[in-house]
């Protein structure tokens, strides 16, 4: 029995209302991951099946591109990967140009001059020699020591050494003046020496060398051996260039 002044309407809570039409959407919204609505899936893991973002959780937000967007083709990507290699290609090939180690050769010039002092018991002989250091490197090539030993038939007679020598630039050849004394106290070298029976008195002598040099934290030992002639009986000897 409805009184009078009295509705038989009852008023609905707006808030029930809205949550109503918001589970009747849901209801025929296709789950995650369906496009007809018949297969089974779950809620979108981001929005949790509400369509929206809580606040605060923006930076999980998963974004997915599809497998035709242009971004993920960018353009000329094989032409910048040619470029590139051709680039690496080069600056190899001119890293190996220059720094490839080339040899380093010395090379006797001439005999410069030979001065012979006759003493009662040997022959003192100064043997002064030009020789020739060539660098062809694109580094400079330091000379840490230079050894040379002279030899009359196998026989040692006198050694020097350098260890003040200059370094030798890229790509350039630089002369040194060495001195060497043999003193010969051999009994038949001595009286060949100062007999006056030979106009000449030719010695054929053997120059033994190494040189230790550095370049790059590297060492390197070279050697090198070579004949030249001597006359062992006038005190001076005319230069002349180094045979054989």
């Amino acid at each position: 029995m409805v009184r009078p002044g009295h509705s038989n309407k009852t008023t609905e809570d707006p808030n029930c209302t809205e949550g109503r039409e918001t589970t009747k959407t849901l209801k025929y919204f296709p789950p995650y991951g369906s496009i007809s609505g018949n297969a089974t899936g779950d809620t979108c893991p981001t929005c949790r099946g509400t369509g929206r973002i809580p606040r605060g959780h923006e930076d999980q937000l998963v974004a997915v591109i599809p497998c035709n967007d242009v971004r993920l083709r960018p353009r000329r990507t094989k032409l910048y990967v040619f470029i590139s290699m051709v680039v690496c290609l080069l600056l190899c090939c001119l890293i190996l140009f220059f720094f490839f180690p080339r040899s380093i050769t010395p090379t006797p010039v001439s005999v410069l001059s030979v001065m012979v002092y006759f003493t009662p018991d040997a022959v003192e002989m100064q043997v002064t020699n030009v020789i020739n250091i060539s660098n062809e490197n694109f580094f400079p090539v330091e000379i840490a020591q230079f050894t040379m030993q002279g030899l009359i038939a196998d026989i040692v007679m006198g050694k020097t050494k350098l260890s003040n020598m200059t370094a030798i630039q890229p790509r350039s050849q630089k002369s040194y003046t060495i001195e060497i004394d043999l003193p010969l106290t051999d009994k038949g070298l001595v009286a060949y020496c100062k007999s006056s029976s030979f106009k000449i008195h030719t010695l054929f002598l053997e120059l033994q060398m190494t040189m230790n040099i550095s370049y790059m934290a590297h060492t390197e030992q070279l050697s090198l051996q070579t004949y030249e002639y001597i006359d062992c009986g006038t005190n001076s000897t005319i230069p002349h260039p180094v045979s054989g």
